[in-house]
């Protein structure tokens, strides 16, 4: 949900800004980027590696929504690396850690 806020909101800030949309875009985009600084505060678990775990997920994301909402299309390499940050993630998540 952090990640839609995120993304969602900056998109409407961007078509205000760069497509010349109305201004109410960008307020509304504004209002979806305080709600995404809300979400992201509900997880439980250690804010830096929330964060950092959310960053990969983040890429994925990124690169869905540009392929599903904006029409750009990733290629090999895109995917390749949304790949290697999901590994990341996984590591940062799933390791092993002594307490």
């Amino acid at each position: 949900m952090a990640g839609l806020c995120e993304i969602g909101g900056g998109y409407l800030i961007w078509l205000w800004l760069k497509e010349d949309k109305p201004m109410w875009f960008g307020l509304i985009g504004a209002i979806i980027l305080i709600a995404y600084g809300v979400v992201a505060t509900w997880q439980s678990a250690n804010f830096g590696r929330v964060y950092a775990a959310y960053g990969g997920v983040f890429i994925v994301m990124a690169l869905l929504w540009a392929w599903k909402v904006d029409g750009f299309k990733p290629d090999n390499y895109d995917i390749i690396g949304a790949a290697i940050a999901l590994i990341g993630v996984c590591i940062i998540i799933y390791a092993p850690r002594t307490t």
